[in-house]
């Protein structure tokens, strides 16, 4: 898994490929991403190019959202997909995790 990664004012945004977050890569994404996971840091996940989410893409990402938390960090995820959406929802982690429409509106929720 190739992990597009983009540092916009001490924000990194990491753009997850698609198609799919699911068992087949999970592993591989946390291990790709487990670096810009430091202390303090602000991460976005740009989920524009995924077009499905199972069960461990999203413990996955909770992983992330945990460990971020723990070390004073945060995550916004950013471009869902309609049914990346409406599996957040189902699942309620859309109550848990914050999730704007477009990366401009995370990178402005960390700056309020």
């Amino acid at each position: 898994m190739a992990l597009v990664t983009t540092n916009l004012d001490g924000v990194i945004v990491v753009e997850i490929p698609g198609p799919s977050l699911d068992a087949s890569n999970a592993k591989d994404f946390k291990n790709e991403v487990s670096p810009f996971l430091a202390n303090e840091a602000k991460v976005i996940f740009d989920m524009q190019h995924l077009g499905f989410v199972d069960s461990s893409g999203l413990g996955s990402i909770l992983s992330c959202l945990r460990q971020l938390n723990a070390s004073g960090g945060d995550l916004k995820l950013c471009g869902m997909t309609k049914p990346v959406r409406a599996l957040f929802e189902l699942v309620r982690m859309h109550r848990i995790f914050d999730i704007y429409d477009t990366r401009e509106q995370a990178l402005a929720a960390f700056s309020s």
